[in-house]
């Protein structure tokens, strides 16, 4: 480095060198003074447990101080995980997809991007489009409602975005019309995934539904975790079955309240730590996401769309150069399962 600063003709003043342990030692004229990193690194986060423990309550508080250094991202990648994008056939037909917005959504352009990586031919609708007939899915295979804070979640998340389908009737017959169909496939990610609950529709024959709640810690959370991808039936997922993989949440009311036991649900996958913060909610068995029992609508709070290269995790495997993240096979799995209908 510093001959590159040399060669350059930048100066600069060296005022640190690496040493090994978790000490830090700083020196001024005859004065020099050893600090312990972990003792150090205690102290700088205390001010921010004790802001936290006006906002979330002593408990939650007091969970997040004593986490933050004691929970390594550790992940397990699938075994034929290569790292490489997964191309499609360029004379093939494209599959359509299409991504589901209201005013306040957000993601749509990694949404898009993700399946359009997979080889998808992706359309943007908005909602206006569905209200007024000018869009009916008839041609779609694939849709992807969007995370976000549609109308600003005014009297909860989703719950404008879901009375905008139940109340408009071109909007509310092209959805049913779509989930009717046997050659469908949709992902609802963070306030989608809110939507689709809202609109009861991962498990239709539930008397009971679940509901979405306001996180435990009473704040919106955003961080990097981690989840373990269980045995399941989901279309997009089932191949990812026993991996742990990194990824964005980013949510206020993302607690699954689920009123039967687990086994009741097609649990795709759960937060890799029980507790607080790894869940960031509080749901209900550590649920990160859902699929319906035919594994073709998939809910989930996380992010995985923001979460499809690896230079946007926050803490990648040292060594690998991969092309994407192993999320891509997610969206790749639901192209290949279409081209076969």
């Amino acid at each position: 480095v510093e001959t590159e600063l040399k060669n350059n003709n930048v100066e600069f003043t060296q005022i640190g060198k690496p040493k090994e342990g978790a000490t830090v030692t700083i020196k001024n004229g005859n004065d020099s003074f050893d600090f312990d990193v972990i003792e150090t690194r205690d102290t700088w986060f205390k001010t921010s447990y004790l802001l936290d423990k006006k906002q979330s309550g002593e408990q939650k508080a007091a969970e997040r101080f004593k986490n933050f250094k004691n929970q390594p991202l550790k992940y397990t990648f699938p075994a034929h995980f290569d790292g490489k994008k997964i191309t499609k056939d360029t004379g093939a037909k494209k599959p359509k997809a299409a991504i589901i917005r209201e005013k306040g959504s957000n993601s749509e352009r990694e949404m898009a991007n993700a399946m359009y990586l997979a080889g998808f031919d992706v359309k943007d609708v908005h909602m206006t489009d569905l209200i007024s007939g000018r869009e009916t899915l008839e041609d779609i295979q694939f849709i992807g409602a969007v995370g976000g804070f549609s109308n600003s979640d005014v009297l909860g998340s989703a719950k404008g975005w879901a009375g905008a389908f139940l109340y408009n009737e071109k909007a509310k017959m092209a959805l049913e019309n779509f989930f009717k169909r046997d050659d469908t496939l949709s992902v609802g990610i963070c306030n989608g995934c809110q939507l689709f609950i809202e609109l009861g529709l991962i498990n239709p024959n539930h008397e009971q539904k679940p509901r979405m709640l306001h996180n435990d810690s009473r704040k919106h959370e955003s961080n990097f975790t981690s989840v373990k991808v269980q045995e399941n039936s989901s279309v997009m997922l089932s191949t990812l079955a026993g991996s742990t993989l990194g990824v964005w949440i980013s949510h206020g009311e993302g607690k699954f309240d689920l009123p039967y036991s687990e086994y009741r649900y097609d649990v795709v996958a759960k937060y890799a730590y029980n507790g607080y913060p790894a869940n960031p909610n509080g749901s209900h068995f550590d649920i990160a996401m859902m699929a319906s029992n035919d594994g073709r609508h998939l809910v989930m709070m996380p992010h995985i769309e923001r979460s499809m290269f690896q230079w946007n995790w926050a803490y990648y495997p040292e060594g690998r150069n991969d092309e994407v993240s192993p999320w891509h096979e997610a969206f790749v799995n639901a192209r290949l399962w279409l081209e076969k209908r």
